[in-house]
């Protein structure tokens, strides 16, 4: 015990030292449409990915205007296939990288993505000192964010990501410092693009989306990124009801030990007649959006 606490306070310490600031260095098979129209030019307009990782969390948003944000990385089997993808996409640089909470199948390939392209902005949430993970995975990312000569700019409500002209990028959560399960200090992001919404929750659970409601905010989104892969401890009634999104985004592996999603919740989502797409069943998920219209396509091969 006296060895782990030993290496726990190292890496809070670490991450006091990176809390500082910003970067110092520099197919488908399936399609939907929200709107009046239903052909969409993606090369013109903004494209949000929801990356097929299995058990795992990654999105990827490449804006209109050249920018581009990574939220999560999915587990370290998928550091790999993640670079791979991104360059595939033509990414050099990553505006923003937001890692939602410390848990392997979300910040699992960040190290290696920190490596592989020139990072602006990096996001994590602040946890306290007993809370801070002693992981390989979390110890390999700050060492990559140290050595990249960036910093850490804390997650958390109020935090403003993006805001130019007609699109911005807001975190809601978390709003507390202290949880008992690191799953509610989950980044939690709305992006707006025109007039459409897209929120990205990570895993945060019951308690953070009660604190978000209380907070009084428009919840309203058009696409919403399922809570903790489907689980019940996350996208309950009242968020649902506030959130009302025509269509939700679920990311977990096919035929996982947790059974996610779970029918439960998928029954929620089908009684408010939300379009549900998996990336189990579909592959990596994207959105195209011109900012009045959303057009949805599942890249099976992608």
């Amino acid at each position: 015990m006296r060895f782990f606490d030993r290496l726990r306070r190292i890496t809070a310490a670490a991450v006091s030292v990176l809390f500082l600031g910003s970067c110092a260095a520099p197919g488908a098979v399936q399609q939907t449409s929200l709107g009046t129209s239903s052909n969409i030019d993606i090369e013109e307009k903004s494209q949000i990915y929801y990356f097929d990782v299995g058990q795992g969390d990654s999105e990827f948003i490449q804006l209109s205007d050249g920018k581009n944000i990574l939220i999560d990385t999915g587990t370290p089997d998928c550091a790999d296939q993640l670079v791979r993808r991104l360059q595939k996409l033509g990414v050099k640089k990553l505006d923003a990288v937001i890692g939602t909470h410390p848990h392997a199948d979300h910040i699992g390939s960040m190290a290696k993505i920190i490596d592989s392209f020139e990072i602006g902005e990096i996001y994590l949430p602040r946890l306290p000192k007993s809370q801070t993970p002693t992981t390989a995975t979390y110890t390999k990312l700050l060492e990559a964010i140290s050595k990249k000569g960036c910093h850490i700019t804390q997650a958390k409500a109020g935090v403003e990501v993006l805001k130019e002209g007609s699109i911005s990028m807001e975190m809601l959560a978390p709003n507390s410092e202290n949880y008992e399960d690191i799953n509610n200090y989950s980044a939690v992001c709305m992006l707006q693009i025109g007039e459409k919404k897209f929120l990205f929750t990570g895993d945060a659970q019951k308690e953070s989306e009660k604190e978000i409601l209380a907070s009084g905010r428009d919840l309203k989104a058009d696409v919403l990124k399922v809570g903790h892969h489907g689980s019940t401890t996350s996208t309950t009634a009242n968020f649902y009801e506030a959130v009302s999104p025509s269509i939700a985004v679920i990311s977990c592996g096919k035929d996982n030990s947790y059974g996610l999603p779970k029918e439960s919740v998928l029954k929620r989502l089908s009684s408010g007649n939300t379009e549900i797409y998996r990336t189990d069943t579909s592959g990596t998920i994207r959105a195209s959006t011109d900012g009045t219209n959303i057009q949805i396509e599942t890249l099976p091969d992608f």
